[in-house]
């Protein structure tokens, strides 16, 4: 079997480009990785979306459409998740396991989820649910708009809750480009525990203030309490981004999990 392919799904209020700085290098090392744009995130710096706001579903089906796109061309799919992209990368995936294309006489399939300090729900749990088991000091402003989209208030704050081991202007800056995001999606139920059916890797960011590590623990033992395997964790000294602000330490977690799926799927 081939190296498989990588779907990105980004957190609340990020778009894909965010993550080009990790995209290119992975992509450099011979894999196909592709970041999501999804429905829940707006268009552009501090805007939404016309019509009502999406749905964590409507995102969840969206990284369906994308898995069984790469799948019906026989590859083996990984789907990583950051932050929100945590709860609809759970909720996805019914009928796309290799294992349950196998049993339909279709090749390829989703072959492992990825987490990366993300918000890991129960069935029945939701966004809100488990970002609100952060410090009250560590959650910030989220005004909703009258047509249920959310923005980033207060920079400074944010960027001192989710970047705080870049300079603070610098975070600053970067989260002034943030979209907004649709604030229904946060209210959502897990109604599909996806990662009872696939091996899950983790990356645990140990200096994360917004997912603090207490939670990101809670969130792996749920894993492994559904699933009864145990989570591929790999713990790094990292902030809510790595992405900007640990980059090759997320590119080597994503090569590594790779490359463990490869040979576990040999």
């Amino acid at each position: 079997m081939g190296k498989p392919s990588i779907l990105l799904v980004p957190g609340s209020f990020c778009l894909p480009e965010f993550y080009t700085q990790v995209l290119e290098p992975v992509s450099s090392k011979g894999y196909e990785i592709k970041g999501l744009h999804l429905p829940t995130v707006g268009l552009r710096a501090r805007e939404g979306r016309q019509g009502p706001a999406p749905t964590m579903y409507d995102d969840a089906a969206f990284i369906d459409k994308a898995v069984e796109e790469f799948a019906d061309q026989g590859k083996d799919v990984i789907v990583i998740g950051h932050s929100y992209g945590g709860v609809p990368i759970s909720q996805c995936g019914k009928g796309l396991s290799i294992k349950e294309r196998q049993q339909q006489g279709k090749s390829g399939g989703l072959v492992r989820l990825g987490y990366m300090t993300c918000l890991v729900p129960p069935i029945g749990g939701t966004a809100v649910s488990v970002l609100s088991k952060a410090p009250s000091e560590n959650q910030v402003d989220m005004p909703t708009d009258e047509k249920g989209w959310m923005l980033q208030a207060q920079p400074e704050k944010t960027a001192a809750t989710i970047l705080q081991t870049i300079p603070a202007e610098e975070g600053t800056a970067l989260v002034w480009k943030f979209p907004k995001h649709s604030a229904v999606s946060f209210t959502n139920e897990l109604t599909y525990a996806g990662y009872k059916h696939v091996p899950v890797s983790y990356l645990f960011c140990e200096e994360d203030l917004c997912i603090p590590p207490f939670v990101q623990r809670e969130g792996i033992e749920i894993i492994e309490g559904e699933s009864g395997r145990k989570v591929d964790v790999t713990s790094i000294k990292a902030d809510h981004c790595p992405n900007w602000s640990a980059t090759q330490a997320m590119v080597d977690w994503i090569v590594d999990v790779a490359e463990k799926t490869q040979k576990d799927t040999v």
